[in-house]
């Protein structure tokens, strides 16, 4: 795993110097359909009228190894440059049980209800013409997790709230047509534990790269490739996503998520997210508005083995009749 897990990190840090050192794009004068950085006034914006706290609400349905949540976040410039801003992002969800007997985590539905955290600190600059904006975060996450009955048939004793946590790094670009993010979400502490008599439940590794493009200026779809891997062997492997998100008005955006891989198969997800005090919108260009948009993949991801329902012991399960 650890030859896995260099292997990965070194893919994230081309994927994110790649991003980092894309060329400044600016239309040429005679390109005023879709408008340059200059067309559209943002040279003449100051940053600080503009970067302001922001406050809101965010919600989601389960998806691969993510639960039904719903919560607050917040985000604060620290300190706003003339074409920069280091600022600090933070979010509590309360996470809620798995719908039906259907399992967010593989085997072992999740129930109750726990309370995750997320925090980001991040830089964010726009180049010359203010036609990209470019940003790197770094931040830590937490997920208690409780569990319920199995949806295999198999039953299970002795359920317990484990307790998951990862550190978090984000480099990303943004313009008016493209959006790029590289991501790595690396589970710390603890990160397999028993869930209940049969299954052990671990946080995964996740090292991924989105590509996104505006059809239109309210409409984004997006494409994603990642890898994941466990402790427990039994999730690694790569995955496919794909998004569509639609931003109603400068402050609330919903989406929705469509993922593939060989441990979870298909998922598809919903997500709304409404920020109070925006400043975005005509005048003010996709890269100057995304110096405060919530920095994403926040969420850690926690899979369990797949056990022999007849009953045979490997390395991360077992089953004891009762």
């Amino acid at each position: 795993m650890r030859q896995s897990l260099h292997l990965s990190l070194a893919a994230l840090s081309t994927a994110a110097l790649s991003i980092a050192s894309l060329p400044a794009v600016s239309a040429k004068p005679a390109q005023v359909a879709q408008g340059s950085a200059s067309d559209l006034g943002v040279m003449s914006i100051q940053l600080k009228d503009i970067v302001k706290p922001q406050v809101g609400i965010q919600a989601q349905t389960q998806a691969a190894g993510t639960p039904n949540q719903a919560g607050l976040g917040g985000f604060l410039p620290l300190v706003v440059g003339s074409n920069s801003v280091f600022y600090a992002d933070v979010l509590a969800n309360a996470n809620f049980s798995d719908w039906g007997n259907s399992s967010s985590i593989i085997n072992t539905t999740v129930a109750g209800t726990t309370i995750s955290t997320s925090s980001r600190l991040g830089y964010r600059w726009l180049n010359g013409d203010r036609s990209w904006m470019y940003g790197l975060n770094a931040g830590y996450d937490t997920r208690p997790m409780s569990t319920g009955p199995s949806d295999t048939g198999i039953p299970v004793y002795a359920s317990r709230t484990a307790f998951f946590q990862q550190a978090a790094v984000n480099a990303e670009a943004v313009s008016d047509k493209w959006a790029f993010n590289a991501y790595a979400l690396i589970p710390t502490g603890d990160t397999e534990q028993q869930l209940n008599t049969v299954y052990q439940g671990g946080a995964l590794d996740t090292y991924g790269l989105d590509a996104g493009y505006n059809l239109t200026p309210g409409l984004r779809a997006s494409v994603g490739y990642y890898y994941q891997n466990g402790d427990l062997n039994t999730a690694d492997g790569s995955g496919v996503l794909g998004r569509l998100a639609y931003a109603i008005n400068n402050g609330l955006t919903v989406g929705t998520n469509l993922s593939y891989d060989s441990a979870f198969k298909s998922r598809f997800s919903a997500d709304i997210k409404w920020r109070f005090n925006t400043n975005g919108g005509p005048g003010k260009g996709a890269a100057v508005t995304a110096l405060t948009s919530t920095p994403s993949k926040r969420d850690v991801r926690v899979h369990d083995c797949n056990c022999d329902l007849s009953g045979a012991t490997n390395s991360c399960c077992y089953y004891q009749p009762w």
